[in-house]
C-alpha cells in the first residue's frame, strides 16, 4: 500500500474511451492528453513502422482496419470459444485467433505477424494513461486504482490487474465502475443523507446498474447488476447489420467478410448514432465503399430505436432485477445518476 505522501492515479479503462485522474488539493482533476482531450480512445493501431495509441490509432481504423484493435475490454479474461467472443469476432475487422484456448489478436507489425494477448493490448492503453499523468505531474507515478464493471468475474479482474502490472503500475485496488460513479457524484456535494441512489452506467461496451445507500457521508452498495457485454458498440453493430442488409439487397454484395469496407462502415455508423441523439434523421455517405461504388443512405431515429429496442429493454430488465435484489421499489429510489456516453441516446 502506498504511503500517504505518495500520489496515486485513477484510471477509467473503458471499452471505447479511457481517462486518467488524480485527487489533489481537495478536488479530482481529470488530466487532458497531449491533444487537450480529457478522454482517449481505447484504440491501438500497428503499422509497418510504429504503433499508435488513442486518437492516432482511431483515426486510421477505416484505412488500416485489420491492424487497428479496439473493444479489447470485451476479450480480457475470456476464453476463445466463449459464445460472446465468437459473436464479437464476426463484427470486428481485425483478426482474433485461438491460442491455447485464449483469444489473441493477430496483427501485422513492422512487416511481422504478431499475436497479442488482450491484457497486453490493455497494458498499452493503461501505459498511455500513465504517460499522460506522468507528463502532467512531472514525475513517475507508480500507484493506481483502476475501474472495472461491477459484473466482471474473477478472471476478468485478474487479467485487468495483470495489464496494470505489465504497464509498470502497482494496482492498489480495482473499484467497481458504479461505485466510482457514486463517489464522483457525491464527492463535491455537502451530503448527509441522500437515501437510495441508482447508478445507471451504460458505456461503450458494458452496462452496470447499482443501488447505493448514502447516509452520513458513507456509501453502502446494496445491490449490483448489469451485463459485461452491452453498450454503445452493440448499438453500432445493429446499425452496421442494418446497412449491410441494405447493401446486399441493393447491390447483391455481401461485405461482411471485407475488413476494409466493414471498418469504414462501422466508423460511419458510430457517427450516425451520435447524430441521432440530437437529430431525428441522419445520413450516411461513404465514397468508394466497395468496387468504386459510393454508398448513400439515411435512417430515422425511430428506425434506430426499433433496431435497438431489444438492447434498451435488456437494460430495464437489469434495473428491475437489481431493484428486486435490493428489496426496493422505484418509489424508494431518491435519485438516478446517468453515467456513460450511451445514456445520451434520447
Amino acid at each position: 500500500m502506498a504511503s500517504s505522501k505518495k500520489k496515486a492515479i485513477g484510471i477509467d479503462l473503458g471499452t471505447t474511451f479511457s481517462c486518467v485522474g488524480i485527487y489533489l488539493d481537495g478536488k479530482v482533476d481529470i488530466i487532458a492528453n497531449e491533444l487537450g482531450n480529457r478522454s482517449t480512445p481505447s484504440y491501438v493501431a500497428f503499422t509497418e513502422s510504429e504503433r499508435f495509441i488513442g486518437e492516432g490509432a482511431k483515426a486510421q481504423s477505416s484505412t488500416n482496419p485489420m491492424n487497428t484493435v479496439y473493444d479489447i475490454k470485451r476479450l480480457i479474461g475470456r476464453k476463445y470459444h466463449d459464445e460472446i467472443v465468437q459473436q464479437d469476432i464476426r463484427d470486428w475487422p481485425f483478426k482474433v485467433v485461438d491460442k491455447q484456448g485464449c483469444p489473441n489478436v493477430e496483427v501485422m507489425y513492422k512487416n511481422t505477424k504478431e499475436l497479442f494477448r488482450p491484457e497486453v493490448i490493455s497494458c498499452m492503453i493503461i501505459s498511455k494513461m500513465k504517460d499522460v499523468a506522468d507528463t502532467y505531474l512531472g514525475e513517475n507515478i507508480v500507484d493506481a486504482v483502476i475501474s472495472v464493471p461491477a459484473y466482471f468475474n474473477d478472471w476478468q479482474r485478474q487479467a485487468t490487474k495483470d495489464a496494470g502490472k505489465i504497464a509498470g503500475l502497482n494496482v492498489l485496488k480495482l473499484i467497481n465502475e458504479p461505485t466510482a460513479a457514486a463517489l464522483a457524484y457525491g464527492i463535491d456535494k455537502e451530503i448527509q443523507d441522500l437515501g437510495n441512489v441508482l447508478i445507471f452506467d451504460l458505456g461503450g461496451g458494458t452496462f452496470d446498474v447499482a443501488i447505493l445507500a448514502i447516509a452520513d457521508l458513507k456509501f453502502e452498495v446494496i445491490s449490483v447488476g448489469g451485463d459485461t457485454h452491452l453498450g454503445g458498440g452493440d448499438f453500432d453493430s445493429k446499425l452496421v447489420r442494418h446497412f449491410l442488409d441494405i447493401i446486399t439487397k441493393k447491390y447483391g454484395v455481401d461485405l461482411s467478410s471485407n475488413p476494409r469496407a466493414l471498418g469504414r462502415l462501422r466508423s460511419k455508423c458510430e457517427n450516425v448514432k451520435r447524430t441521432l441523439s440530437t437529430s431525428v434523421r441522419a445520413n450516411i455517405d461513404i465514397a468508394c465503399l466497395f468496387e468504386q461504388t459510393d454508398f448513400h443512405a439515411s435512417i430515422t431515429r425511430n428506425r434506430f430505436e426499433e433496431l435497438c429496442l431489444p438492447l434498451f429493454e435488456k437494460t430495464i430488465e437489469h434495473v428491475r432485477n437489481t431493484l428486486d435484489d435490493a428489496g426496493l421499489s422505484r418509489e424508494q429510489i431518491s435519485d438516478v445518476v446517468l453515467v456513460g456516453g450511451s445514456t445520451r441516446i434520447p
